[in-house]
């Protein structure tokens, strides 16, 4: 029997221009990640510059995250109906625009205003990057793709702070939003020239009601997950927000069963296997995000390095994805997306295990050695589970599944700050006997809650760990009784 011959690619694409397509999107990437990643080494310039106070200018950040997560569901499902390279490119020169804004701003309240008009720019940049990434290469090599786009998120994070703070000291807090204009006129000029035109699916509407629907359920839930960092999850205002968003994600749910046109089509979520990914992506950035909060508590406080020394030492984790997001990705390539997967979960559900033995007598060098599977295992699960996703759905729906791939990561990230943290407090405070601030307590109680935080997140890293097996053997008996059923030979 003779191979059978790869698909043609979509409408409007060019494979041998993929790589192009690849290098205007990694920009967008890199551009993005960079300026979360100087925003947060900024914030304690800006409290001083501002004269305000940390809950007050931690909205910089917040307002930010808040608005890019509410809106990159709808965007997404905007890039489906009207066309991806539209909105994309629109994005990079609006994120290059209010980047000038930010750094013209007079006042804490201007730049938060301003920070929400970047996040809706910066939610046409995410929201499609990583569909057109798909939709520019072929199947055989989306996962190599998007290992790459992997890598240059953690160069973004790593280059982050180490430019902010050459910035900061060299000229102004101003200068963390003018380093954007010209990598963001150079993406600009990028996207135009190489982003694909592939032509929407015309004669939809746009599902307005469900999008409100969804904006209010994700800012109730998102807002009073964050607030609940300071006020405690039994707070009357933390216990209404979360009370609303709950109850617009169920009429959100039900809006999208009813209406001719949804935002979200809900039926493919049918697909067990996509739920499976998308779930355990989410519950790998709660436990990466929640940790990541807590570790430099625990260096700083508990081991008593300075700041630059624990900035290294984190380092480790991203250095690692740099290295080995593009292997992982290529492999997937090659032997599949799920095997890939299943160990990247199986390395982290380790190095979990690895930080909940650290104690306040564990030498740095032994630190590093817990760290870095975190960064292995991540490297090695995230881009095949992305390809998994995004190869999992019809081309005409890549924008809306790219937003809900952003959607978790970020909704991951703030539920893992919120909860992981919130569970570390109370550990060290049932453990010292003492209420109050949480870094207050004996290095002994610190250490001790900080091991059993991540105890809890290797189990919760274990029952991901055993769905992504159980979707990986389902997807073998699939293929096996397709191969039968079509007198094709199963391999075994």
């Amino acid at each position: 029997m003779t191979p059978e011959s790869p698909p043609p690619p979509p409408p409007g694409v060019d494979y041998s221009r993929r790589w192009w397509v690849l290098v205007a999107v990694g920009l967008g990437i890199f551009l993005s990640t960079v300026d979360g990643s100087i925003v947060n080494l900024a914030l304690p310039t800006l409290e001083e510059e501002f004269a305000t106070s940390f809950s007050a200018v931690q909205w910089v950040v917040l307002a930010y995250l808040l608005t890019l997560a509410t809106l990159v569901l709808a965007i997404g499902r905007l890039g489906d109906m009207i066309g991806k390279k539209r909105i994309y490119t629109t994005g990079f020169a609006a994120f290059t625009l209010t980047s000038l804004l930010c750094g013209l701003a007079p006042s804490l309240g201007w730049l938060v205003f301003f920070r929400v008009l970047q996040a809706i720019a910066a939610s046409m940049i995410q929201a499609l990057g990583l569909a057109i990434t798909t939709e520019a290469f072929p199947a055989a090599e989306r996962g190599r793709a998007l290992g790459i786009n992997g890598a240059v998120v953690s160069l973004g994070i790593i280059a982050g702070p180490t430019l902010g703070g050459v910035i900061i000291d060299a000229l102004s807090w101003n200068w963390i939003f003018f380093v954007n204009l010209p990598v963001g006129i150079v993406a600009t000029l990028a996207a135009i020239r190489f982003v694909p035109n592939v032509p929407a699916e015309g004669g939809q509407r746009f599902d307005y009601i469900g999008a409100g629907a969804f904006f209010v359920s994700l800012l109730g839930v998102m807002l009073g997950l964050t607030l609940s960092q300071e006020r405690g999850f039994s707070d009357g205002v933390v216990i209404a927000l979360l009370t609303v968003g709950l109850a617009f994600l169920a009429a959100f749910i039900t809006i999208e069963r009813t209406v001719e046109y949804p935002m979200l089509d809900l039926s493919i979520f049918r697909n067990r296997l996509l739920s499976v990914n998308l779930f355990t992506g989410w519950t790998v950035f709660i436990g990466i995000s929640g940790l990541l909060i807590l570790l430099p508590f625990y260096l700083e406080n508990v081991l008593g390095y300075p700041p630059r020394t624990v900035g290294l030492v984190i380092a480790s984790i991203p250095v690692m994805l740099i290295f080995v997001s593009p292997a992982s990705g290529a492999l997937s390539d090659r032997v599949g997306q799920r095997p890939v997967t299943v160990a990247g979960l199986a390395i982290l559900v380790v190095a979990f295990l690895l930080v909940a033995r650290l104690g306040i007598d564990t030498p740095l060098w032994l630190f590093v050695v817990g760290l870095v599977p975190i960064g292995i295992g991540t490297g090695v699960f995230q881009s095949p589970n992305n390809s998994a996703v995004l190869g999992s759905v019809p081309q005409q729906r890549l924008g809306v599944t790219s937003g809900m791939l952003t959607i978790t990561r970020i909704t991951g990230q703030i539920t893992g700050i919120a909860v992981i943290g919130t569970i570390w407090a109370i550990r060290v405070s049932a453990i010292s006997g003492v209420r109050g601030d949480a870094t207050d307590a004996p290095a002994t109680a610190q250490a001790a809650a900080l091991q059993d935080t991540a105890a809890i997140v290797a189990a919760v890293m274990i029952v991901s760990l055993a769905l992504a097996t159980w979707g990986w053997l389902v997807e073998r008996r699939e293929r096996r009784a397709t191969a039968v059923g079509s007198g094709v030979d199963p391999g075994g």
